[in-house]
């Protein structure tokens, strides 16, 4: 599907570079919902803005529309029906940018930076869920300048998810707060982190039979995974691994460890990605308890990743996460984005 490109430092793994990628780094990455015939990939970034590409089947990506906010983006989030794309910025807004008319409209406000925003499409309800700095969870019927709902978290919001019925927030504390989502937002219950360390990304998965989520996958600074269900049938269903580190193979020495920088799950399979402040990414069937895969290490770090709903592309972004401080940042080297066709190599491990 895919031609395969020249490899080097930058491109290890010879994955297709996407064409004209942000000026800086990479904060949010997310592909069209199935509703849209074409595939289209969308891209916040620090440089306070979103672009969009059109992702063809040979794996060319043309650039389509770029729009800007007051401050760095923090988050994207696609409307179900593929016509709309909400962005979530440091300026303390969301801002709901319609494709069609390349025009952007504010839809919500907070009073520090917003760091996550999700399309919540229910069946009795639309809704946008956004969530910042300030300590607080909103929902918000974009038609109206009042949010529907305001509820309060114990502290502010460095990672969130959605999928319906169910919304995971993780905060500063290392809490987790699980909602329901269903008739009308409530909270559901709140849950310490099973890591010791600062979190920074949650994606929830389904369960395989019933296709209903179930649980989620909480990713660490400490280069560690948390899978946690919601109502684990056997306590011993709910494990950590660790991810994302380099050395340490011989006895005394030194282990390097790298933040988790973002997990999705396989749309098909089940499976999961890492991406990480170690330049790599890696492929995880978390009910075998094993590795699917590994990349060649890239010379930046990996900062967000991303399946089409196909489940036919991976998509990763290569910037720098100032996870080593401003003294390793060096201004010469570029912001990329990758794509890989990626469907056999998440099949789950036969058992």
């Amino acid at each position: 599907m895919f031609n395969q490109l020249g490899g080097g430092t930058n491109n290890p793994n010879k994955d297709v570079e996407v064409t004209s990628p942000p000026d800086d780094t990479v904060s949010s990455l997310e592909f069209s919902p199935p509703s849209v015939p074409q595939t289209f990939l969308v891209a916040g970034s620090w440089d306070c803005r979103v672009r969009c590409w059109e992702v063809e089947a040979s794996g060319k990506t043309v650039p389509k529309a770029a729009q800007g906010m007051d401050g760095p983006i923090l988050d994207v989030a696609w409307h179900d029906d593929g016509t709309k794309v909400f962005m979530a910025s440091t300026d303390k807004s969301v801002k709901c940018w319609d494709l069609a008319a390349n025009q952007c409209m504010q839809v919500a406000a907070h009073d520090a930076p917003v760091k996550a925003c999700h399309w919540v499409k229910a069946p009795n309800y639309n809704c946008l869920m956004t969530a910042s700095w300030d300590k607080t969870l909103k929902f918000w019927d974009t038609r109206s300048a009042v949010p529907v709902m305001t509820m309060n978290l114990s502290e502010r919001c460095y990672c969130a998810d959605v999928d319906y019925p169910m919304a995971v927030v993780g905060t500063a504390d290392r809490g987790i707060c699980l909602y329901t989502l269903e008739g009308k937002p409530a909270e559901f219950k709140r849950v310490e982190s099973p890591l010791k360390y600062q979190h920074r990304c949650i994606a929830i998965f389904r369960d395989k039979k019933t296709m209903q989520p179930t649980g989620f996958a909480l990713g660490s600074v400490e280069g560690r995974v948390a899978i946690q269900y919601v109502n684990p049938a056997n306590p011993k269903d709910n494990f950590t691994f660790k991810c994302h580190r380099a050395g340490g193979s011989t006895t005394g020495s030194f282990q390097d460890i790298y933040a988790v920088n973002d997990i999705a799950f396989h749309p098909v399979h089940g499976t999961l990605a890492t991406v990480g402040s170690d330049g790599s990414f890696s492929f995880w069937d978390k009910d075998a308890r094993t590795k699917l895969k590994s990349s060649e290490t890239l010379d930046q770090p990996l900062t967000k990743c991303a399946f089409n709903h196909s489940g036919q592309v991976f998509a990763y972004a290569v910037g720098y996460d100032w996870s080593k401080g401003h003294e390793h940042y060096n201004p010469a080297k570029k912001n990329y984005i990758f794509l890989r066709p990626c469907f056999d190599d998440l099949k789950p491990r036969t058992t």
